[in-house]
């Protein structure tokens, strides 16, 4: 799963490297975007120490941290990022994504997303999860077209969405 790069109709799902922190500052610069998760923008610097975090692994050897960034192939820019943390003998994954607001109601995120579970679900993964804020639309429409349907489960006061447990 990880180094693996995923295509879908226009994007490249490109494994996250920490030279990808300098062009992902700018793309995800945009306060609003933590309007639903909290936080602040992180710096080049900042990104790229935590990049370097994420790509070398988590410390847990029962969990699997996949990370991307999409690429838009025709305009050969990073417009956000999608990430699986695989667990329970990678029979379980928690997605999220996020897509830059210049790049937001084109469809990205919900093609990246897509094509995250269709990669996931082919690797054996049964059961994908994500979390979105009640109030966050266009990330449950998100989730909706990557196959997952909200449950009645909240975490943090956050709707759990789910697909599965697929059957193989």
């Amino acid at each position: 799963m990880n180094g693996t790069v995923l295509r879908t109709r226009r994007l490249d799902l490109v494994p996250l490297a920490v030279a990808h922190a300098e062009e992902m500052a700018a793309v995800l610069a945009d306060p609003a975007l933590h309007t639903f998760i909290g936080g602040a923008p992180l710096t080049a610097p900042e990104l790229r120490a935590r990049y370097e975090r994420l790509t070398t692994g988590s410390p847990d050897p029962a969990v699997v941290w996949a990370n991307w960034v999409v690429r838009l192939r025709d305009e050969d820019r990073l417009a956000g990022t999608v990430q699986a943390t695989v667990t329970d003998g990678g029979r379980v994954a928690e997605i999220a994504w996020v897509v830059g607001t210049e790049w937001q109601g084109r469809g990205i995120a919900r093609e990246a997303a897509r094509g995250l579970v269709d990669l996931l679900t082919a690797q054996g993964v049964r059961t994908v999860l994500a979390h979105v804020h009640p109030e966050h639309a266009a990330s449950a429409a998100v989730a909706r077209a990557a196959g997952l349907a909200a449950t009645e489960e909240r975490e943090d006061g956050e709707i759990r969405w789910r697909l599965g447990p697929v059957r193989p």
